[in-house]
């Protein structure tokens, strides 16, 4: 069982967006608030990044920066630059002009809108991965795939896209975690052989009626040790996170399945359906039938 890949799957709605952005120095663009994560890669010239609060950010070639939660910022194509446009749908991708030119790819995911997961939670509001010598190849890979596809459609690419959209999430999040691995928190969880035992556990069977000491079973460590080792890293005890991951997983499956209520209820744990409601609506706020109705309706991103 893939943690990583199972958590991204789990808050996932919609489908990815990207495009590629030509700009002429001088020039400004601010990115609202998008709701879900999103993405820049700077494939020719360089840039600036500036956050609401805190200093600007240089960005190079090859440079991605990643907003996990999708915050508000300004890209210029230098500090002193204003801001003339904003990120919306059907906007210019190319504006010509006399300056130094800034080629970007940029791109945007929807997740869900009422709950995430706690791995994207602690994460920072920009991650910055420069692109130096030997570093995450394989994030350059999907970067130059992807960008080779954006700037010339080819037949297939309308299918290649969203699978290399879809990678290059998964490679980010894999790059920023092997470098915090010595951290605390979801780092953490992925370098704990006891964690990552347990998690793989709960992800596998939510349906289980999970005790602590069947899951300190499963890590091979005590109970005390598996709580402290899981408050550490994951920021819950063990069967809170099982509570959490059996909602994500219902609010998957009435997102994208019109699997039985009753069904459902039995899939993540509960008996009955009527417990199964309580649970979900104390976490979401809706009902699950309502919830399911609510998710038919996409957001729209504009990247």
């Amino acid at each position: 069982m893939d943690i990583l890949s199972e958590a991204i799957t789990a808050i996932r709605t919609g489908n990815p967006a990207s495009g590629m952005f030509v700009r002429h120095a001088p020039w400004g663009r601010r990115y609202p608030v998008v709701p879900g994560a999103g993405f820049h890669v700077v494939l020719q010239g360089s840039c600036w990044s500036v956050p609401p609060q805190g200093e600007p950010l240089a960005l190079g070639v090859g440079d991605v920066l990643f907003m996990p939660r999708g915050a508000v910022h300004d890209l210029v194509d230098s500090p002193d630059s204003a801001v003339t446009e904003t990120a919306r749908p059907g906007e210019p991708r190319v504006l010509t002009g006399a300056g130094p030119r800034t080629v970007l790819l940029c791109g945007a995911y929807e997740l869900g809108r009422q709950r995430s997961h706690p791995m994207l939670d602690e994460l920072p509001e920009f991650i910055h991965l420069p692109a130096r010598p030997g570093r995450h190849p394989a994030l350059r890979s999907v970067v130059e795939l992807l960008a080779a596809e954006v700037a010339e459609p080819r037949p297939g690419t309308d299918a290649a896209i969203p699978g290399l959209l879809d990678t290059l999430l998964l490679y980010v999040l894999r790059a920023w975690f092997e470098e915090q691995a010595d951290a605390a928190g979801w780092a953490g969880a992925f370098a704990d052989p006891a964690v990552a035992a347990v998690l793989r556990a709960v992800h596998e069977s939510p349906e289980r009626a999970w005790t602590v000491p069947e899951l300190a079973a499963a890590a091979g460590v005590s109970r005390a040790t598996l709580a402290r080792r899981f408050a550490v890293t994951v920021g819950e005890p063990p069967l809170s996170y099982l509570t959490r991951w059996r909602m994500l997983t219902a609010a998957r499956l009435l997102r994208e399945t019109d699997t039985p209520l009753a069904s459902l209820a039995r899939r993540v744990g509960y008996q009955s359906e009527f417990a199964f409601a309580k649970a979900f609506k104390r976490e979401y706020g809706l009902a699950p039938g309502q919830y399911r109705r609510a998710e038919e309706k996409p957001a729209v991103i504009a990247v």
